[in-house]
């Protein structure tokens, strides 16, 4: 393949992730309701909408990363609308305490089941994803404190 078309390639595939980054996933059972997800995988099909709102079966990955200030009520709260919402992969990251934990099989409201991570373990992502991320180089908020 020749380099201009490989550049246009990697723009056009660039530009697709932005924008899918842009997109909010509606609730089901609410057309009012919807989340706004630090990152979302779409099919390249929805790319070419112009809606901003996606349908939660359209989702293929939701990707929430933990801001300093959220309570572990409010995290669950959110966990638990993917949930109700059928993501079926939510990946929620940690930078307060270097952490991650994979959200997988939505059913009736929560997930079935939750794997959970440190900073440095490789999160393994299901089919049809299939990738593994490596989080050695994810930023904490702050150092960990020294052990006693």
């Amino acid at each position: 393949m020749p380099r201009s078309t490989e550049r246009r390639g990697h723009w056009a595939t660039v530009r697709g992730v932005t924008r899918s980054n842009r997109a909010s996933i509606a609730l089901p059972t609410d057309p009012d309701d919807y989340v706004n997800p630090d990152m979302i995988v779409l099919p390249t099909a929805w790319m070419q909408d112009d809606d901003w709102l996606a349908d939660p079966e359209d989702a293929v990955l939701a990707v929430e990363v933990i801001s300093p200030a959220e309570k572990s009520r409010e995290i669950r709260d959110k966990a638990d609308w993917y949930a109700v919402a059928r993501v079926p992969v939510l990946l929620v990251i940690d930078p307060r305490k270097g952490t991650w934990a994979l959200h997988t099989r939505p059913d009736n409201g929560a997930y079935r089941d939750v794997l959970p991570g440190k900073f440095g373990e490789a999160v393994r992502l299901p089919q049809p994803l299939g990738i593994e991320i490596a989080t050695d180089g994810f930023p904490t908020y702050c150092p960990p404190p020294a052990p006693v």
